[in-house]
């Protein structure tokens, strides 16, 4: 039995590749955006239909997290945006993204993710989490050296 071939590795003159995720369909964004605009009390219910009618929109569960850590609910918040993360883990490897290169903040459909990401981290940290808070931050600064959220606050950060 002959021994495998080595990997070739590739060399990028302009550095680690950058990921882009795909747009979200236009009727999830409509829908999102009318959630937003709900009156407090029934925004989080609205977010909710957004999450479940198009589950792979990673917006919907940043905001579902942002909401639930607006009102107190910091575990609720912690669970929203790990699957709003997960799911977009999911999204980068469809995308090609093979768990290292940048996923930046420049780029408005990787919002969701990145928004997700945050929100765990945050969400972990006040729950008590901190070494996933760290892991969060780390990773953060990996995906976007340097690179800074648009506008947009979470809740108490």
């Amino acid at each position: 039995m002959s021994p495998e071939p080595p990997t070739p590795i590739e060399f990028r003159p302009s550095g680690l590749p950058s990921t882009v995720l795909e747009p979200a369909p236009p009727a999830a964004t409509v829908a999102l955006t009318d959630a937003l605009s709900r009156p407090p009390d029934e925004r989080a219910a609205a977010l909710v239909a957004v999450a479940a009618r198009w589950p792979r929109f990673l917006d919907a569960w940043a905001e579902l997290g942002r909401t639930a850590a607006g009102e107190g609910r910091h575990v609720e918040a912690y669970a929203y945006c790990r699957v709003g993360y997960h799911r977009g883990l999911d999204a980068l490897r469809a995308a090609g993204w093979r768990g290292s290169g940048y996923v930046r903040w420049a780029e408005p459909s990787n919002h969701g993710f990145l928004w997700s990401l945050w929100g765990l981290g945050h969400s972990a940290a006040v729950i008590g989490e901190v070494d996933e808070a760290d892991r969060c931050a780390v990773f953060l600064a990996q995906l976007d050296p340097g690179g800074t959220p648009p506008s947009g606050e979470w809740p108490g950060a």
